[in-house]
C-alpha cells in the first residue's frame, strides 16, 4: 500500500522538464521568436548546400547561385509553414519580391556603412544582420502572408 501510494505521488508531481518543456512550447507560439529560429535553420541549409557544391567542384559563384534560389526555396516553405502556418504555394511571388527589397536594402545600408562611414566589411554586415532580419519580417507579415494590415484612411 505505501509504495502504491509513493508511486502515485511520483506520477503526480511534475518533472522539471515538464517546467521547461511547457516554457519552450510557449516561446515557440511567439511568431518573431520562430522566425529567428527557422532563419538560422534556413542559413545552415544554404550554406550546406553551398559548401557542397564548392566541394564538388563548381565555381564559387555558380554555387552561390544554385544555393541562393534552393536556400529561397526552402527558406519559403520553412517561413510560410512553421512562422507563418501557411500553406500556400501561390505566396511564393511575393516572397521572392520581399526577398529582393531586402536584399536592396541590405546593399544598400552595407555601401552606407563600408563605402560612406568606413566601417569594416564583417563588422557592417554584423551591425545589419538584424535589423535586416526585422525589416524581412516585417515585410513578409504584410506583403507576403498578410498577418498584418495597414490601416487606411476612409
Amino acid at each position: 500500500m505505501r509504495e502504491e501510494l509513493s508511486t502515485t505521488a511520483k506520477e503526480n508531481s511534475p518533472s522539471p522538464f515538464r517546467h521547461l518543456s511547457d516554457w519552450v512550447r510557449k516561446v515557440w507560439e511567439i511568431r518573431i521568436f520562430r522566425f529567428l529560429v527557422i532563419g538560422v535553420v534556413n542559413t545552415l541549409f544554404s550554406y550546406l548546400i553551398y559548401t557542397v557544391l564548392v566541394l564538388l567542384g563548381l565555381h564559387y559563384s555558380l554555387a552561390t547561385l544554385i544555393a541562393t534560389i534552393l536556400g529561397i526555396i526552402f527558406n519559403f516553405f520553412t517561413t510560410g509553414r512553421i512562422v507563418f502556418k501557411n500553406q500556400q504555394n501561390a505566396l511564393l511571388p511575393r516572397f521572392v519580391l520581399v526577398y529582393g527589397l531586402t536584399y536592396g536594402v541590405h546593399v544598400l545600408l552595407l555601401g552606407l556603412l563600408i563605402d560612406r562611414l568606413g566601417v569594416n566589411k564583417l563588422i557592417a554586415e554584423a551591425i545589419v544582420t538584424l535589423p535586416i532580419a526585422l525589416l524581412s519580417y516585417l515585410l513578409n507579415s504584410i506583403i507576403t502572408f498578410k498577418t498584418i494590415q495597414l490601416r487606411t484612411k476612409p
